[in-house]
């Protein structure tokens, strides 16, 4: 039976661990390790692990790398068949990793997959951050089967089906170890925030596939290390959605789409200004400006080796998600597929 190193890595978040790593440790998978890369935390984490999880293997950074180069430098130092990246604030169910597994080895192509992502905190509705899997649409607006935009459903059992996806949720994320190294890993550029959707569309681009499994249940948290409403997520947001574009979008498609996704962040930068969240605002310009000052940086950035056949498939929308959820009221995944 192939290793899985469930990996989680930590900042300052020792009542998480406190609250969820027993639900870990009970997985129910014959061959697995738990691993805690902390990154630099200054409250009681590191000792707290060593104390009371004397199983738990640790991996002490020098510092505050962000979530992918946090990511990046503990998984260099692990080796295993399989990784799964789970957050600290996400419980999870005895068999989660059974189903997983077996879907993983069910076809050579499938190079990452995510559980079903419940909300801890009300179980009966999907979470935020990847629900039953992720989409983009043509402009690269995420959203999920279970969420778009703020309208998060309740779960009925109507995206049980595994199926592929365009993007797997970073809150956890099962990968192919060797496949996670041949691509690059996490772009540490990203620092955070859309940094899964950015790997998953690089693997799509090599030809692989990544998949959800609702069989396999989590539930997260969600916003444990900045809300939501952070002004600080927003620029994460919206200066990574534009470089996820000019990293993977194929050639003769990245001016057009990049200067349409501009015009729609211009207009979803006055919509927070007449809402007087003036730091979101901000926070876009900042964006914009960051990401036109280094654009030769980011474009440098494109993996040439790739096929950019991705953003063709059918996972992608080829709609705006924009128009059909405030335009047309279409807020549900299935609405979008009438």
């Amino acid at each position: 039976m192939k290793e899985v190193a469930i990996v989680i890595l930590n900042f300052n978040t020792q009542k998480f661990l406190a609250d969820f790593l027993p639900s870990v440790c009970a997985t129910n998978y014959q061959n697995y390790r738990i691993i805690v890369a902390d990154n630099a935390s200054t409250d009681n984490s590191v000792e707290f692990i060593k104390t009371h999880y004397p199983q738990v293997e640790l991996i002490v950074l020098d510092q505050n790398y962000g979530f992918t180069g946090g990511y990046n430098k503990a998984l260099a130092q692990v080796k295993s068949d399989y990784y799964v990246l789970l957050n600290s604030d996400v419980k999870v169910e005895p068999n989660w990793l059974n189903a997983i597994v077996t879907l993983a080895e069910s076809s050579s192509k499938i190079a990452a997959i995510q559980p079903k992502i419940l909300s801890y905190n009300t179980p009966t509705e999907f979470e935020y951050a990847g629900a039953s899997g992720g989409f983009i649409d043509k402009y690269g607006f995420p959203y999920c089967r279970g969420r778009i935009f703020d309208t998060i459903e309740t779960d009925n059992s109507q995206y049980n089906n595994a199926q592929p996806v365009f993007w797997c949720t970073g809150a956890a994320l099962f990968i192919i170890a060797n496949l996670y190294h041949e691509v690059g890993g996490l772009d540490a550029d990203f620092f955070a925030h859309m940094e899964e959707i950015d790997l998953c569309w690089r693997l799509q681009n090599r030809g692989y596939e990544v998949w959800v499994c609702p069989n396999s249940v989590v539930y997260h948290v969600g916003g444990g290390t900045l809300q939501k409403e952070n002004p600080k997520k927003t620029y994460y947001n919206f200066r990574n959605g534009l470089i996820l574009l000019l990293k993977n979008l194929p050639k003769h498609k990245l001016v057009g789409i990049i200067l349409i996704r501009l015009f729609l962040d211009h207009v979803a930068a006055y919509r927070f200004l007449f809402q007087g969240k003036f730091g979101d605002f901000k926070a876009i310009a900042r964006a914009h400006m960051h990401f036109l000052f280094k654009f030769g940086y980011w474009k440098a950035k494109r993996n040439n080796s790739g096929n950019f056949d991705a953003y063709t498939n059918s996972l992608v929308y080829k709609k705006s998600i924009v128009w059909q959820y405030f335009k047309n009221k279409k807020d549900t995944f299935t609405k979008l597929l009438q």
